[in-house]
């Protein structure tokens, strides 16, 4: 049959040497992979999870703001190691750090880095230097996330929130700089959940949990603590200042409308604020409990009010 006016004429076998022929199965070839690329995925430590890709001739990794691959950790140096590109292999360098860098275990001044190689720097904090391609990435950042944030309200979870709040006392001692705690919870929050159940009290907190966030800075840390009850961390706040924020938050929350399946829910919140104190044996369970007791007094005093508590 001669061809029609709109068919597009076919490449026979011998036309596409790219192209093989089974038979009436045409097998096109694959594209070629890209090229996986380096990282650091913290298998230990405060940032438990994250991952850091290597881009560049040089990374350095340390608890400096300006370090490409920064860690919280107190027993890192600001410039705790460095990493290169020596033809096509990188390379790590301990900096002179205080505590010494190791791979597997072994202390190392300069070594080759490969495939799965355990990195330990600081007291706590370890590393698996790997490979990872786009699909490998965007995986691990998914379980990264999960394992910080509240499933629910997208705050992060007690448990990050514990593991920061160690690593910011140590800072505030070590630079003798305030930091503020604000704990708050929702005002009858139960009443909420018998009237209008708990949809609208997932709601609520979903809510609440976005008006909180958008009065933040960016070093502020605000995760769920549990159930109702939340919590900021604030850095290089005085007492006074986390005062202001709290009673903004307040009011903000007690101005917003809170609206769902066509009832309108009054919720208001209360709040207690403690500052760190740089006494020996003050640490974050002391701090955590101070601000817990400003709350309480919040509650008890009528609710829908902050209690700053000095010390």
């Amino acid at each position: 049959m001669a061809p029609g006016p709109n068919d597009k004429p076919r490449k026979s076998f011998d036309d596409d040497d790219e192209v093989t022929k089974i038979g009436k199965v045409e097998l096109l070839p694959a594209k070629s992979p890209k090229r996986d690329r380096p990282y650091f995925i913290v298998l230990a430590g405060s940032s438990l999870g994250r991952m850091f890709r290597i881009e560049g001739d040089e990374v350095i990794l340390g608890r400096a703001t300006s370090a490409a691959v920064r860690l919280e950790d107190d027993g890192i140096s600001r410039n705790h190691a460095k990493v290169s590109m020596r033809g096509d292999e990188l390379w790590i360098e301990d900096m002179g750090s205080q505590n010494g860098t190791f791979i597997n275990g072994e202390k190392i001044t300069s070594q080759r880095l490969k495939d799965g190689d355990k990195i330990q720097v600081g007291a706590t904090t370890i590393l698996k230097f790997t490979y990872h391609d786009d699909l490998d990435d965007r995986f691990q950042q998914k379980m990264y996330d999960a394992a910080l944030h509240d499933g629910l309200t997208k705050a992060f979870n007690k448990r990050h929130f514990l593991e920061r709040l160690a690593v910011e006392v140590a800072y505030a001692r070590r630079h003798k700089t305030p930091l503020t705690l604000i704990m708050l919870d929702v005002d009858h929050f139960k009443h909420v959940n018998d009237k209008f159940g708990h949809l609208a009290g997932d709601y609520v907190l979903v809510s609440l949990a976005a008006i909180i966030e958008k009065q933040l800075r960016t070093e502020d840390l605000f995760a769920r603590y549990g159930g109702e009850e939340f919590a900021v961390l604030c850095r290089g706040a005085t007492l006074g200042n986390a005062a202001v924020l709290g009673e903004r938050l307040r009011a903000q929350v007690e101005q917003a409308r809170f609206e769902h399946a066509g009832n309108v829910i009054p919720v208001t919140i209360s709040l207690g604020i403690a500052a760190h104190a740089e006494k020996a044996a003050d640490g974050a369970t002391a701090l955590v409990a101070e601000a817990d007791a400003g709350l309480y007094d919040a509650k008890r005093g009528g609710r829908n009010r902050v209690v700053a508590r000095s010390r």
